[in-house]
C-alpha cells in the first residue's frame, strides 16, 4: 500500500516542474533540512515566538525526518530552482502534515530558503566529511603505512619518464603512497573550518529580516549539542549567504585527493601487471575472474574502480566550481548542483577508499623474483660511478651496456674500473637508501 502523501501544493508544482533528471535532493541534505527546522522550532519556542506545543510538535515531526521515517515524501528532482526553495518548501509541507503547523508561518518561521537550504548542504557535506570520510582515509593511510614497513628491504627499480631509474625500495614507494593520503586528510580538514561557517540567520538577504537576532546562535548550539559538530558562525553575513565559496574549497581539497588516488592506483596496477609481460613486481589479490574468455587471467579490478571514481570527483568539481562562479549579487543560484555533486564526490571517495584498503592494499604481496630482477637490470645504478669515475665516463659504460646487452659490471670491468671499487659503489641496497641510514 503506498504511503499517505504527506507534502502539500508547492511540492506537486515542483515535481511537474522539473522532470529532469529523475534523482532526487541527497537525502542527508533533506535530512539536515529537519534537522534544522527542529532545532529552530524548539528555538523559536523558547525566545516566545512559537507556541510551546507547535514548537514541540514541529520538533517531533522534524526527528521523525531525520531518522528517515518519510524518505519517499520528497520526490523533488535535484535540478530544480537553484536556491533550493522548493526542496525547503516540501521539507515545510511534510512537517506541517505531521505536526498540523502551518508551513511557512511556524514551520519556517524565522527562516528563508536563501539562508537555510545552502546551510544544510554544507551541515550534511561537514557531517559526512568528518563522520565517514576522514575515517576512510584514516584506514587507508595505515594500510599503506603497514606495507611501507612490511616493504623497507626489498630493492626494486626506480623509475622516471617511465624510464628506468636508480633503485629503490619499495617501502619507500608506499611511505610516499601513505603520505599522499595524510596530506590529503590534512587539506580536506583545513577546508572544513570554512565549511562549518554556515549563513543560518541572514534570511532572505543575508540582514536577518524576519528573525530575532539571538536565532541563529542558539540554532547552532542545538544541532551542535545534537550532532557533536562544532557548527560556526559566518565570517559575515553577505559573504556567507552571496556565495558558496567554502563547498567550492572543499570540492577542491576532495580533487586533489582524487589526484592523488589516481597517482597511487595507476602506480598498483602497473606493478602487478603481467604475470610474465608486464612490470610483475607486486601481486594483487585475486578478486574474480579478469577473463570471460582467457582462462586464469586476473585484473586489477579494484584499482580500476578507484581511477573511475577519482575521475568521477574530478568531473564533480569542475560542475561545482562553475556553480561557484555563477553566484549573483546576494545569492548564489546554483546550490541543488553544488550540493549534489559534493555529497556524491564525498561518499564516492568514502567507500572507495575503504575498500582500496581492505580489498586491495592490505592483500598485497611483493614478487621478490620481479623485483629483485627489476633492481639488478637497471643500468641507472650506474650513476652510484659519478663520484668515483665521473659521469662522461659512466656514461660510455651505460651506452655500452645498452647497446650489446653485456652486464654493466662486466663492460666497466672491461674499461678499466677497478673490481673492488666497482663492488663497493655498486650496491644496491645502499643506493636505495640514498641518504637514509641504511
Amino acid at each position: 500500500m503506498a504511503a499517505k502523501r504527506l507534502y502539500g501544493g508547492e511540492t506537486a508544482k515542483a515535481v511537474a516542474n522539473f522532470p529532469v533528471s529523475g534523482e532526487r535532493v541527497p537525502i542527508q541534505v533533506i535530512h539536515w533540512l529537519a534537522r534544522i527546522k527542529g532545532a529552530a522550532a524548539r528555538v523559536n519556542g523558547e525566545l516566545g515566538l512559537l507556541k510551546p506545543a507547535t514548537a514541540r510538535k514541529i520538533a517531533k515531526a522534524a526527528d521523525e525526518i531525520v531518522a528517515g521515517k518519510h524518505d519517499s515524501q520528497f520526490p523533488i528532482d535535484v535540478f530544480q530552482t537553484g536556491s533550493g526553495t522548493s526542496s525547503n518548501m516540501n521539507t515545510n509541507e511534510v512537517i506541517a502534515s505531521l505536526s498540523g503547523a502551518h508551513a511557512n508561518d511556524e514551520v519556517n518561521f524565522g527562516q528563508s530558503s536563501n539562508d537555510v537550504f545552502p546551510s544544510a548542504v554544507h551541515l550534511a557535506a561537514l557531517e559526512m566529511t568528518t563522520n565517514e570520510l576522514l575515517p576512510a582515509l584514516k584506514l587507508l593511510e595505515r594500510s599503506l603505512g603497514k606495507k611501507a614497513r612490511s616493504f623497507k628491504n626489498i630493492v626494486k627499480a626506480g623509475r622516471t619518464h617511465l624510464m628506468d631509474a636508480v633503485p629503490v625500495t619499495l617501502g619507500q614507494e608506499f611511505a610516499g603512497y601513505e603520505t599522499q593520503i595524510a596530506l590529503a586528510r590534512e587539506r580536506i580538514d583545513a577546508a572544513l573550518i570554512h565549511v562549518r561557517q554556515i549563513p543560518l540567520g541572514g534570511t532572505a538577504t543575508g540582514t536577518g529580516l524576519n528573525t530575532h537576532r539571538q536565532f541563529a546562535q542558539k540554532v547552532r548550539r542545538e544541532l551542535s549539542k545534537e550532532t557533536g559538530l562544532k557548527i560556526d558562525a559566518p565570517a559575515h553575513p553577505f559573504e556567507a549567504q552571496g556565495n558558496r565559496d567554502s563547498l567550492v574549497e572543499l570540492s577542491g581539497a576532495l580533487k586533489v585527493l582524487a589526484v592523488s588516488l589516481t597517482k597511487i592506483a595507476n602506480d598498483i596496477a602497473l606493478m602487478g601487471s603481467g604475470p610474465r609481460a608486464g612490470i610483475g613486481e607486486l601481486f594483487l589479490p585475486e578478486l574474480q575472474k579478469g577473463s570471460s574468455i582467457m582462462p586464469g587471467k586476473v585484473n586489477p579490478v579494484i584499482p580500476e574502480v578507484v581511477l573511475q571514481v577519482a575521475a568521477q570527483v574530478i568531473g564533480n568539481d569542475t560542475a561545482i566550481t562553475i556553480g561557484g562562479m555563477q553566484g549573483q549579487f546576494e545569492l548564489n543560484v546554483r546550490i541543488p548542483l553544488i550540493g549534489r555533486n559534493l555529497i556524491q564526490s564525498i561518499h564516492l571517495l568514502t567507500s572507495s577508499s575503504t575498500m582500496f584498503a581492505e580489498k586491495c592494499i592490505d592483500g598485497i604481496k611483493p614478487n621478490k623474483a620481479g623485483t629483485a630482477a627489476s633492481a639488478g637490470s637497471t643500468l641507472a645504478v650506474a650513476t652510484a660511478l659519478n663520484g668515483a669515475i665521473g659521469y662522461d665516463k659512466a656514461a660510455a659504460i651505460v651506452k655500452q651496456a645498452t647497446a650489446t646487452g653485456q652486464p654493466l659490471r662486466e663492460v666497466a670491468l672491461e674499461q678499466g674500473v677497478d673490481a673492488k671499487l666497482y663492488d663497493k659503489t655498486i650496491n644496491l641496497r645502499v643506493i636505495a637508501a640514498g641518504n637514509e641510514e641504511v
